[in-house]
């Protein structure tokens, strides 16, 4: 077995110990909900478009960010099919939800997550990725539809535009504060 083939079977394992250790129902149905509000972003957009609406004194950077989390679900897209990894097909994992692709790395769920935890918290000043990020990461596994490699890079992923844009909309902030 090569390092690639010992690799993927020890994700695979992992997942499948995921699924066993926490795949309840309940889980299961709270981890569908999640899939459900990222998928595509949606929302996270949508988070970011009533922010815009309710703090009217910085609609503008709720804007922004909200943009900056489809920028983040994008940019996961374009790794993807550059990448091109399948997802989780094993006879030991269950895949309990559907997917618009067959392509696994990165979790676009994770990123738009983690960008919209990211970009929200330097709006609400509240630190919200440890509330948020780790539901979503371990849902797509409790689901059977990512490796734990795709939902770390995903997230990373999202930290990156998240963190860049949050910076932009800081220094935007500042400026118009002088």
């Amino acid at each position: 077995m090569d390092r690639s083939a010992s690799a993927a079977g020890r994700e695979t394992a992992a997942l499948s110990r995921v699924q066993g250790a926490i795949g309840k129902p309940p889980v299961v149905t709270a981890a569908r909900g999640l899939s459900l509000f990222g998928e595509h972003s949606a929302g996270w957009f949508a988070i970011g478009l009533v922010g815009a609406v309710v703090d009217r004194k910085r609609r503008r950077d709720w804007l922004l960010a909200a943009g900056g989390v489809v920028a983040a679900h994008a940019a996961s897209i374009a790794v993807k099919r550059v990448v091109r990894r399948p997802r989780p097909d094993d006879p030991s994992v269950q895949v309990l939800v559907g997917t618009p692709s067959k392509l696994s790395f990165p979790s676009s769920h994770a990123t738009s997550t983690t960008a919209a935890a990211v970009l929200y918290s330097g709006l609400t000043g509240r630190s919200l990725v440890p509330v948020l990020v780790p539901p979503m990461l371990v849902s797509r596994l409790v689901l059977g539809v990512h490796y734990p490699t795709d939902v770390l890079a995903g997230s990373a992923l999202g930290a990156l535009v998240g963190g860049v844009l949050r910076r932009r909309i800081s220094r935007r902030a500042k400026a118009g504060a002088r």
